[in-house]
């Protein structure tokens, strides 16, 4: 799977915020593949998202923004946050900003639209 992002004409139909290490993430990538979408690849691990993505992210998000942070992760629980802190826009934008390892894979944007897609199959609410 190609980790480089996919355009044509200049442009994109698709942006997904990508961990290569996660499996869901990986399928979220073969279904577009497979799908064969216009997309971008961010690997927010190297390339975090800046304040204002993060923000366009929630503003589009299908899911209840708190799913956003993976609050059971190991590095959630070593830093001794409570998931009730993280219900709003604001303190999940600053969370992430400070510690992107805790973004939910993968995000997948198209237009208006976002979705978590855990797993990779839920990236049919925003392909249609």
């Amino acid at each position: 799977m190609p980790d480089a992002p996919r355009e044509s004409n200049g442009s994109s139909d698709v942006t997904i915020f990508h961990n290569p290490s996660c499996s869901n993430s990986r399928a979220a990538l073969g279904i577009l593949q497979e799908q064969s979408v216009n997309y971008v690849v961010v690997e927010y691990l190297k390339t975090p998202p800046a304040r204002d993505t993060l923000e366009t992210i929630i503003s589009k998000l299908a899911q209840p923004i708190h799913e956003l942070v993976r609050t059971g992760d190991k590095r959630f629980v070593e830093l001794g946050l409570d998931p009730n802190d993280y219900q709003a826009s604001a303190p999940i934008v600053d969370l992430l900003l400070r510690h992107p390892e805790l973004m939910q894979r993968p995000v997948v944007v198209r237009g208006e639209r976002a979705v978590i897609a855990r797993p990779g199959d839920r990236i049919a609410e925003i392909l249609t």
